[in-house]
C-alpha cells in the first residue's frame, strides 16, 4: 500500500499507556518516515514530580516543553524534500497535563510560555488519536513496569482521558482518526496494523474513527 502525499508529518497521540509509542515505531518502520519521540528518561524532573507532583510539576512541565519544541521546530521550515515524519506527541496538546497538575497561577505562567513558542511548531497533517479506558490504560502501565510510573493512579488516567476526549472533539486543525484500541493489538497482531493502515490510506473525511466494530 503506498502511504499518501499529503500525510508528511504524522502524529500518534493518546494518554499514557495507550500505546503511542510503540504504535509510531511500529509505522515509522512501516512508511520508511523519521522517527521522532518523546524522551521521559531524560526529563529529570519526572520521577520526583510522580512523588511529588505539587512540588516539581511545573518544572516537569517546563522541561518537557522545551524538549519537543526543540524537536519539531525544523519541521515548521517546510523542506519540499523532507520525507514523512512521524512523532509519538502532539504539542499543541501539552496544556493538557498542565492543566492537571499545575495550580492557577503556575498553569498561567507556564500558559504564557506555551502560547509563545506555539507558533514555532507546526501543525500535523493527520493525527491518530489512540484510545482506552482508564482500566486498560493502568494494566497497561502496570504491565510495562517503569518504575517512576508505579504512582501513576487509575483517578489520574480517567481525569487524563476525559482531558484528551474533550480536547479531540473540539479538534479541527488537520485530519483526525480515532483509534480504541480495546480488543486490538496495533504493533503485535499483523491484520490488526494493516486494517489500521489501509484506513489511513483510504481516508476521505477529516474525522474518521477505526476500532473493533468501527
Amino acid at each position: 500500500m503506498e502511504w499518501p502525499e499529503r500525510f508528511r508529518y504524522v502524529v500518534v497521540e493518546g494518554p499514557i499507556g495507550v500505546g503511542k509509542t510503540s504504535l509510531a515505531r511500529r509505522l515509522a518502520t512501516e512508511i520508511d518516515s523519521e522517527l521522532l519521540l518523546e524522551d521521559p528518561g531524560s526529563n529529570p524532573f519526572l520521577p520526583q514530580f510522580y512523588e511529588s507532583p505539587d512540588r516539581h510539576a511545573l518544572a516537569t512541565q517546563l522541561f518537557f516543553l522545551f524538549q519537543r519544541i526543540d524537536q519539531v521546530r525544523a519541521l515548521r521550515q517546510g523542506d519540499f524534500f523532507r520525507g514523512v515524519t512521524t512523532a509519538d506527541f502532539f504539542f499543541a496538546k501539552d496544556p493538557l497535563f498542565a492543566q492537571l497538575t499545575l495550580g492557577d497561577e503556575e498553569f498561567a505562567l507556564y500558559r504564557k510560555i506555551h502560547d509563545h513558542l506555539a507558533p514555532q511548531a507546526p501543525v500535523p497533517d493527520l493525527v491518530i488519536y489512540l484510545q482506552a479506558s482508564p482500566r486498560v490504560l493502568a494494566e497497561r502501565v502496570r504491565k510495562r513496569g517503569i518504575g517512576y510510573e508505579r504512582g501513576v493512579s487509575e483517578n489520574y488516567l480517567a481525569r487524563l482521558s476525559e482531558a484528551y476526549s474533550r480536547y479531540f472533539h473540539e479538534y479541527t486543525e488537520s485530519p483526525l482518526l480515532v483509534v480504541n484500541t480495546e480488543g486490538l493489538n496495533l504493533v503485535d497482531r499483523p491484520e490488526d496494523f494493516r486494517l489500521l493502515l489501509r484506513r489511513i490510506i483510504e481516508m476521505r473525511g477529516t474525522r474518521e474513527f477505526f476500532g473493533r466494530g468501527a
